[in-house]
């Protein structure tokens, strides 16, 4: 095995960068562990300045071909690159789980068949995307969705391949290139895809993926006059940083930030229903920005609540996530560990109850725990923890359920359970979030709009939400009667 190649599970992963259809090694590495254990998994390239402005140049000197490129044709790569990935489900999936902790058949049954789907998705609307022509007075007015240029595409460690192709596949399918920074603490599917995609057939420098330290790559790629769309999912100040550096150029933007999503359990909800929807926020270890970690349940019901959500909590496997009785694995790094012990902490010290959990475990696994008696103005209830921690708060009235659960500076996705559909439509309408769940969660169609309000990000992906962002819409505006002349 040589330096520049890992191996996980007997899976094969080049850890340096993808550029202009090559493998670029970087002078500098860092080392990847797995939050399984915290052994080493390998010593990645460390991408820099250099690196990032060669992956633009490979970006900027594809596109014109790629764009050309006919859509059935762009399209035929697009599914190419699912079946590789549907080929290599079990590769990816453990691959993946070595390096963020997720659970192994979550991987297998749900995930990688869903990275392959949004790139089965996104060919699929390409083909039939078209806008209606319309007449202003004596106009004919036409439009197309021209392909932007070269976008850079940052990406978090939570959920590593299937977020970085909710981006990819999109912007590949409107015809521009791609460049992929992955996040450091889980990089390796990333390059795996970059492999994926080139025996597909996708020419090269339409996909490049450079790896490295947040703002020590990051930079170059934003700020770079060649760069016609970034997309980023992560943290809020992350983000202000990379809307910072964005703003000489005036880069388009599209932001997925962080969440403090509320679950709101009415009185006359299926009680059962609730607490499972509940107990279903301490999926992939707390480490979703859509989880509902705020719970808010009506008083009358509010103990009986609890009761349960303490019993269906009590038969949660945390433990290896390879390991196919496992509910919840590990948090991704220690210091994200610490992070959330911290608020735990800190909430504990001011006068908050822990109905369960409340101390780390062993290693990188953090219990599931439910904090009772906390303000409303407090830390925890304001701010993203991204862990197993959930709040419980208590409301007596609909008005004071709908001001709790938007009193947050937040508004990424909200749940409800209630029995009443005229109370759903009623709170639904006034709760602040992009996305609303009654009596379900996470279910995600390619098709909606997906995004945040508030500090929770900016701008829509999915569907032609997704190409109006990753194009350049043109409206071609002709007058019939000019052609009198032709011939």
């Amino acid at each position: 095995m040589t330096a520049h190649l890992t191996t996980v599970a007997g899976v094969t992963v080049d850890t340096r960068h993808w550029i202009g259809g090559e493998r670029v090694a970087s002078p500098q590495t860092f080392t990847d562990t797995s939050p399984i254990d915290g052994a080493p998994i390998g010593e990645i390239a460390r991408g820099g300045p250099s690196e990032a402005a060669a992956a633009v140049a490979a970006a900027k000197a594809a596109f014109p071909g790629w764009a050309a490129t006919p859509r059935a044709e762009r399209a035929r790569i697009l599914h190419a690159i699912a079946d590789g990935v549907e080929r290599r489900i079990e590769e990816l999936a453990i691959v993946e789980t070595t390096d963020n902790g997720a659970l192994l058949r979550s991987h297998r049954r749900g995930v990688m068949p869903r990275v392959a789907h949004n790139f089965r998705f996104f060919a699929d609307w390409l083909l039939t995307l078209e806008h209606e022509d319309f007449t202003t007075r004596d106009h004919t007015n036409h439009v197309t969705w021209d392909p932007a240029g070269p976008c850079v595409l940052i990406t978090p460690w939570n959920a590593p391949l299937m977020l970085a192709t909710w981006k990819v596949a999109p912007a590949l399918a409107a015809g521009n290139t791609v460049v992929l920074k992955p996040a450091e603490w889980s990089p390796l599917t990333a390059s795996l895809l970059a492999d994926i995609a080139a025996d597909a057939g996708l020419p090269a420098g339409v996909l490049n993926v450079v790896q490295g330290y947040g703002a020590e790559v990051g930079d170059t790629l934003t700020a770079h006059p060649d760069v016609r769309r970034i997309s980023f999912t992560g943290s809020v100040p992350t983000a202000r940083h990379i809307a910072a550096s964005a703003a000489a150029q005036l880069t388009p933007l599209s932001l997925e930030l962080g969440g403090k999503s509320p679950l709101l359990v009415f009185a006359d909800a299926d009680l059962d229903l609730a607490v499972d929807l509940a107990v279903e926020q301490y999926d992939n270890a707390g480490q979703v920005c859509l989880a509902a970690t705020r719970l808010l349940v009506e008083e009358s019901v509010a103990e009986e609540f609890t009761r349960r959500f303490v019993a269906k909590a009590a038969d949660i496997k945390q433990g290896d996530p390879r390991d196919e009785a496992t509910d919840i694995g590990p948090n991704i790094h220690p210091r994200q560990l610490a992070k959330i012990d911290g608020f735990v902490q800190r909430a504990l010290a001011a006068g908050a109850r822990a109905v369960i959990g409340g101390a780390p475990g062993q290693g990188q696994y953090y219990p599931p725990t439910l904090l009772a008696d906390v303000r409303q103005d407090s830390e925890v209830v304001q701010e993203e923890v991204f862990g197993p921690v959930l709040t419980l708060q208590t409301f007596s009235t609909e008005e004071e359920a709908i001001r709790l659960a938007n009193d947050t500076r937040f508004g990424l996705a909200a749940t409800l359970a209630t029995g009443d559909p005229e109370r759903a439509e009623r709170v639904t309408a006034r709760l602040v979030a992009g996305t609303v769940w009654v009596n379900c969660f996470f279910v995600r169609d390619l098709k909606a709009p997906f995004g945040g309000s508030r500090q929770s990000g900016v701008g829509r992906e999915g569907g032609n939400w997704s190409f109006d962002f990753y194009c350049d819409l043109k409206n071609t505006v002709t007058a019939p009667k000019g052609w009198q002349h032709h011939g």
